[in-house]
Order: structure tokens, then C-alpha cells, then sequence
């Protein structure tokens, strides 16, 4: 049966007196509610979804002005890409309810399924929003069951109250898989989502900012290059509005390149010989297994990695160009990589751990996750919350190992100390690389490959004051290899551009000489 055709069947023998009703598409007005006529109508959902909320919220009234006199329990699938949809259509049928004295109870929840709540009583409630539908993914089957089992169990009993279920609709299908039948017998109310076009979205940000002329074309020209409609759009929204506030232009788009070009780069980067070749080599397998396809038996390849090595080695560097390769190679759906650390994924309060982690889990789906210093998520063994982080880390990596790749980066005797307490993530560890301090040479050679790439020109006794530099501060235990260079040379710029400000001969505004060399607050020793 159609999913229409559930409610125009309920709707035809409750939900109205009059019997000529026979199609839930059939207009309908909320005559004493013109405003909330208004907010339903402004909605981004199906015309035949706005009718049945429509229908729902006036067969609230006719129920509490004793019209009808048989209770229809609201059970509500709501499929959206957009949380503030969601979000808006619930409040409508919430406040409603409230209005119409259709729930027993006042209070309602968003109950997240990243973080199940074994000791929650539904009944406490007149409105139960499930949220976060992919986090059933991170419990066992056995919790699953368990939800469906109390959830039916409270169905069955005569509560007057309102159940929403909210997601997109692959999540909705993965919620609901191997129970169907409970998903037809109690959810006879489906609310479909549609996106806006470009036009629509283009439409929404110029009524909100003032953009002038040049930058209208600019932005529709932006808006269709990177608009994906199965996004939040809402979110779209907020983030190019708050970007042009800021910045009063449009942003620049992301041009993809070729792994041609990426290793070209990556041949071009300064030391990092034996991070250099398991790329390649790993690239070169890749390859080689698409190419066969089933002529070889070749294992499906774990890429979750670990990177070992000091600050400033490139870890963030390579681990940007991986996300790029892994694109590319059609591993991974989405060129992006999320970076974080601890402290996105530790909670101060109980409960709150999993749901952040698994909130950070969702963003990256589809592409790499990148967590800095991770050896600080067991820097204390006796903290409940690292160890929830570090649980939900290693549920996800199996549960999507298609959909996600797993980056942990730090110290390397910190990061071996981390592995080799914890063998769940070392289990499910594909590569390992070692990012090896540089050189004095390699950095040195990092400094003029800046300065070339400015247009300057750097004199030996520079050179030779900069080694003695790195060589003085080098072993210290704070020292940023790159990262170090990198601030000297931005300093040392900065020097020579006061140091040249009167000056007009060519050869001297393109020259760094060793009086421009400025190590101020960067000396470590």
C-alpha cells in the first residue's frame, strides 16, 4: 500500500465526519488557525504532507471540542535532510497538541539514539522525538531488539501521546530494518521533506543580507556549483550567509585535482621519504584491485592509519592529501577531512561523550577523520569519559570501515604507549607512518623553498645563521621542526620589510640578509 494511502485510510474513518473526503490530497484549510496555515504552508514538504498535518492538528480540535470520540494515537515518520524542518514540523504538532489537549503529559524529549537511555519511561512523556537514527548502528543487536521490544510494549497501552521518528531516508530504512511489519502496524503517518532548488536557496540568502549586483551573479553562479540537495540545506544556508556578512564576498570554490598532481606535490615536499613511498605503494595496490576487479583475490584494504612523529612533521599535511587521493580513488564519497582533538570528543558530563563522538562520527561519514593528539583520549585511565570515546571511536571504525577512514596522529611514544593499551583500535590500524624529524639541511631547505616561492632571495650568511639557529634549539622539547621554520621565516619577513622600508634598490627589497632573521619569542632553550 502506498504510504499516502495509510493516512488517507485513517483520515476517511477517523479523522473526519464529512465522508466525501477520499484523497489526502484534498485541500485543506485551518480556518481558525490562518497562522498556522501560514507556518505549514512555508514548510520544504510534499503538498500532500502539509494536508496531513493539516488533517492531524484538526482532528486534535474536533477531539477536544467532542466532535469525534475515538482517540488516534499520533505516530509520525518524519524524512528530512534538514534538522530545522524537522525541528519546525514537531513544534507545529507539538504546540497543537498542547492547544488541543491531546497529549496527557506536557513534556516532551529528543531522545537520541547515539546515547540509548536504558532506564527511561516513555510514559512521563506527551511528545517522544527519536533522533539520531544512525546511532542504533553503534549498539548491538541485542539493544536493538530490546528498544523495539519496550517500544511496542508502550504502543499497545492506551497513552495519549505523540511519537516522532526523524532522519533522512536511508536512516529511517536502516532504523526500521527487520521490522518492517512493527514500522506498518504502528507508523501511519509519513511526512516527506522536499529540497529547495538554487533558485529557492538563492532566493533565501538575499532576502536575508544585502548583497549588491556583482555579487548576486557571483553567488548563483556559486550556489549551483555546490549546492547538494541531499544536505541540510539549512545549514548551506547559514554557513554562505554568516561567510558574505563576514567577509562581503563569495567563497571560493574548491577546485579538485588530479592524483597526478597530488603526488607531484607530495614528491615536491621536503624530506618524508618513507611516508612517501607507502603512498605510492598503497596507491599502486588500489589500483591494482580496481583494475582487476575479481580476477585477484586481494583482501579489502583497511586504511584506518596512525601517524607518528613530532609537531610540525606534516602529519595534518599528508593526512589533507590522503582525503584527497582516497576522493579521487572513489574510497571515500566526499573530498573532506575532519580534524579534531580530545577535546571535540570528551564530554565534561555523563551522557554527553558518546553523542559528541558520534556527532563528530556523522560529519566525517564519507570521508577521513583526523584526530590530533590522540593519545591524550587515554591519558588517564581512570576516566570514564575517555574511555566512552575511545568505545564509540572503535564501534564506528568497524560498523562504517566502508563509509569512513580513521586518521590518529601524535608523539610517537606517546601514540605507542596509547596503541599498546588499548588493542581494539590496534586491531582494526591498517598503516602506520612515521613522520621522522627533519634534518638541518631539510629544514633550512623548507626556509628558502618559502622565501623562492615569495619572490625572495635569501644571502648564505642568512643560511648560515639559521642553521646555527635550528641546531641550538633543535633537541629542546618543544621544538616544531616545520612549524619552527615556518615562524621564523613569517617573522623574519616581517623584519626585513622594517628593515628595507626606506630603502628603493630592487636587489635590496628581494634580499634577506642575516640581520633579518628574527627568532623574537621563539627560541626555546
Amino acid at each position: 500500500m502506498d504510504k499516502m494511502d495509510y493516512f488517507k485510510d485513517i483520515y476517511n474513518d477517523f479523522f473526519s465526519t464529512d465522508k466525501s473526503i477520499e484523497d489526502s490530497s484534498n485541500e485543506i484549510e485551518l480556518k481558525e488557525d490562518s497562522s498556522l496555515s501560514f507556518e505549514i504552508d512555508k514548510l520544504y514538504i510534499s503538498d500532500d504532507s502539509k494536508n496531513i498535518i493539516k488533517k492531524i492538528i484538526d482532528y486534535m480540535k474536533k477531539y477536544n471540542n467532542n466532535e469525534v470520540d475515538i482517540y488516534i494515537p499520533i505516530r509520525l515518520i518524519i524524512s528530512s535532510n534538514s534538522d530545522k524542518v524537522s525541528s519546525d514540523i514537531i513544534n507545529i504538532i507539538y504546540d497543537a497538541a498542547l492547544k488541543y489537549s491531546y497529549i496527557d503529559k506536557k513534556e516532551k524529549i529528543d531522545y537520541s539514539l547515539y546515547k540509548i537511555d536504558k532506564n527511561i519511561n516513555f510514559s512521563n512523556y506527551g511528545l517522544i522525538n527519536f533522533k539520531d537514527l544512525a546511532g542504533i548502528n553503534l549498539e548491538d543487536d541485542k539493544t536493538h531488539k530490546k528498544l523495539f521490544y519496550e517500544l511496542e510494549n508502550y504502543f499497545d497501552q492506551d497513552n495519549k501521546s505523540i511519537i516522532t521518528v526523524v532522519g533522512n531516508d536511508l536512516e529511517i530504512t536502516n532504523f526500521f530494518l527487520g521490522y518492517e511489519n512493527f514500522k506498518n502496524k504502528y507508523f501511519k503517518f509519513y511526512i516527506n521533506s522536499v529540497n529547495p532548488d538554487n533558485q529557492d536557496i538563492y532566493n533565501d540568502i538575499i532576502n536575508s543580507i544585502d548583497v549588491n549586483d556583482d555579487l548576486k551573479v557571483a553567488l548563483l553562479d556559486y550556489i549551483n556549483k555546490t549546492y547538494d540537495k541531499n544536505s541540510d540545506y539549512f545549514e548551506y544556508e547559514k554557513e554562505l550567509i554568516r561567510y558574505i556578512s563576514f567577509h562581503n564576498e563569495i567563497p571560493s570554490i574548491k577546485e579538485d585535482i588530479s592524483n597526478d598532481e597530488i603526488f607531484k606535490e607530495l614528491d615536491e615536499l621536503v624530506g618524508l621519504d618513507k611516508v612517501k613511498k607507502v603512498l605510492h605503494d598503497l596507491v599502486d595496490l588500489m589500483r591494482l584491485k580496481s583494475k582487476t576487479e575479481n580476477d585477484l583475490k586481494i583482501s579489502n584494504i583497511n586504511l584506518h592509519m596512525v601517524f607518528l612523529g613530532n609537531p610540525g612533521t606534516g602529519k595534518t599535511t599528508i593526512a589533507r592529501m590522503i582525503a584527497n587521493i582516497l576522493y579521487n580513488l572513489k574510497y571515500i564519497k566526499e573530498n573532506k577531512l575532519i580534524e579534531v582533538s580530545s577535546k571535540d570528543l570528551v564530554a565534561e558530563y555523563v551522557g554527553q561523550t558518546a553523542p559528541k563522538v558520534a556527532s563528530v562520527i556523522e560529519k566525517s561519514l564519507n570521508g577521513v577523520l583526523f584526530i590530533d593528539e590522540a593519545y591524550t583520549l587515554a591519558s588517564n585511565s581512570n576516566n570514564s569519559y575517555n574511555d566512552e570515546a575511545i568505545a564509540t571511536l572503535i564501534q564506528a571504525m568497524e560498523n562504517y570501515r566502508d563509509k569512513l577512514v580513521v586518521i590518529f596522529a601524535g608523539y610517537t611514544k606517546e601514540m605507542q604507549d596509547f596503541l599498546n593499551s588499548n588493542s581494539g583500535i590496534t586491531s582494526r590500524i591498517g598503516y602506520t607512518l612515521e613522520f621522522e624529524d627533519y634534518t638541518t639541511t631539510e629544514l633550512i631547505q623548507i626556509f628558502k623553498n618559502m622565501a623562492k616561492k615569495s619572490g625572495f632571495k635569501v644571502e648564505d650568511n642568512a643560511v648560515e645563521y639559521l642553521k646555527t639557529i635550528i641546531d641550538e634549539n633543535r633537541n629542546m622539547k618543544n621544538f616544531g621542526n616545520a612549524r619552527f621554520i615556518r615562524n621564523v621565516y613569517e617573522k623574519t619577513v616581517i623584519s626585513h620589510a622594517s628593515r628595507v622600508k626606506n630603502k628603493k634598490n630592487k636587489n635590496d627589497l628581494i634580499t634577506i640578509t642575516k640581520e633579518d632573521i628574527n627568532t623574537d619569542n621563539l627560541i626555546l632553550k
